[in-house]
């Protein structure tokens, strides 16, 4: 796991996260300490929920095709499985803060996207690229 994202946020209560990172998104539970935080790998990352009751703030920004909810974080994946996931969040009932969409049409950064709320109302991007390999191509 060399050069793999750490995040911790704010998770309001830990068995209702957990539920929802597990059980909806499909990621796995790693190391916790019991009633303070639990480890998620998210798709390859360090996600470490803590109880909290704090929520953070959003705001809107203009992104190509409207307004998206900041800050946020997700992942990019493969569209099998981001088809997979969306018929997941559907399945459990869930409501999208924005959904699924396609965004920057015609250019080789064109992906589908959705925005969607943990239950302590972190806000996740979840995407799939039509040519992921274009996202940093002329990164130094």
């Amino acid at each position: 796991m060399s050069n793999c994202l750490h995040l911790a946020i704010p998770a309001g209560d830990l068995t209702v996260a957990k539920k929802f990172y597990c059980e909806v998104l499909g990621c796995r539970s790693g190391n916790s300490e019991e009633g303070r935080w639990i480890d998620i790998d998210f798709w390859g990352n360090e996600l470490t929920i803590h109880q909290s009751e704090e929520r953070l703030p959003t705001v809107r920004h203009d992104v190509d095709m409207g307004a998206v909810a900041v800050p946020h974080f997700g992942v990019h994946m493969p569209d099998d499985e981001f088809q997979a996931l969306k018929q997941r969040i559907e399945a459990a009932g869930l409501t999208y803060l924005d959904k699924p969409y396609r965004r920057f049409v015609g250019t080789e950064f064109e992906q589908e996207t959705f925005f969607i709320e943990d239950p302590n109302g972190n806000v996740l991007e979840m995407k799939t690229m039509l040519s992921p390999e274009v996202l940093f191509r002329d990164a130094k």
